[in-house]
């Protein structure tokens, strides 16, 4: 058996056409405000990620290196800007901390990345404004390629605060039933097997192998990881893909879809601002 590959560039592609018309229909091009230190070159490669794909929908797209120790009136300015539709921190920051108190300053309307904790209870109470971008993409791709969850047990490799519980939180909202492993789970793979959809965001390289999913099961990879030379995901793709039924490839999943997110609930915040009131 041959799985079926979720192509994620091919949706990526989709949803720039669709948000380019949102935004050809705007009578003012929003913007999108990335903060960061400078200090980290992942932030700064995820900056220039989400500029490039900005730029591909005609959204205006600013990277701004803070100023040192003027974060919090940058992030207020920010809030105050109506030409400003969304702000996002580029994480990390050198100092942990402050990165994660500049998030708690972003407007909730205007925290198009779901980063602050508003945002993050109004998804566990189930009445989600804007959440995490990668989190979002799993189910953007499951909604995509019809994939069905209501009923479906699925379960979720990963609890980060980003990814992995977040989107168990969109899954329940979805009538899923939802099982979360992590690190101190005993028997992970007897839980993995169980799974009708698996979504694995762990951070571990090839840490799922073919041992570990069931040949029905639809597999969902968000893991980004540097491996030998090259980009690999949480599952082992080769070994994996000729066991399941459907699976997202690293890269070219999960991954192109993500900046496509923040952009699509930018376009939300733009909208929301524009009607009347």
């Amino acid at each position: 058996m041959t799985a079926r590959l979720l192509d994620g560039r091919e949706l990526a592609s989709r949803l720039r056409r669709e948000l380019s018309a949102r935004v050809d229909r705007m009578p003012d091009s929003p913007r999108l405000a990335i903060v960061r230190d400078g200090s980290s070159d992942a932030a700064s490669l995820y900056a220039a990620s989400l500029e490039r794909a900005a730029a591909g929908i005609g959204l205006m797209s600013e990277s701004i290196v803070g100023p040192g120790e003027g974060y919090d009136e940058l992030i207020g300015a920010l809030n105050a800007d109506p030409s400003v539709a969304g702000i996002v921190v580029a994480q990390p920051f050198a100092d942990v901390a402050a990165g994660r108190r500049l998030v708690e300053l972003i407007d909730p309307m205007k925290d198009v990345d779901g980063a602050t904790p508003t945002n993050a209870g109004r998804l566990a109470r189930g009445e989600p404004a804007f959440v995490p971008a990668t989190a979002l993409a799993v189910i953007a791709t499951i909604e995509a390629f019809g994939i069905p969850v209501a009923g479906q047990r699925v379960v979720v490799v990963g609890r980060s605060a980003v990814v992995g519980r977040p989107v168990a939180s969109l899954l329940l909202a979805r009538d899923a039933t939802v099982v979360i492993c992590h690190r101190a789970t005993r028997h992970v793979a007897r839980e993995t097997r169980r799974a009708e959809v698996l979504v694995v965001a762990a951070g571990s390289p090839k840490l799922i192998g073919p041992e570990m999913v069931n040949p029905s099961a639809v597999v969902i990879d968000c893991g980004i990881n540097a491996l030998d030379g090259r980009v690999v995901g949480d599952v082992d793709f080769e070994a994996v893909s000729p066991v399941v039924r459907a699976i997202t490839p690293v890269p070219g999943g999960i991954g192109p879809v993500t900046p496509m997110m923040v952009l699509r609930q930018t376009v939300e915040s733009a909208e929301r601002m524009a009607a009347p009131a």
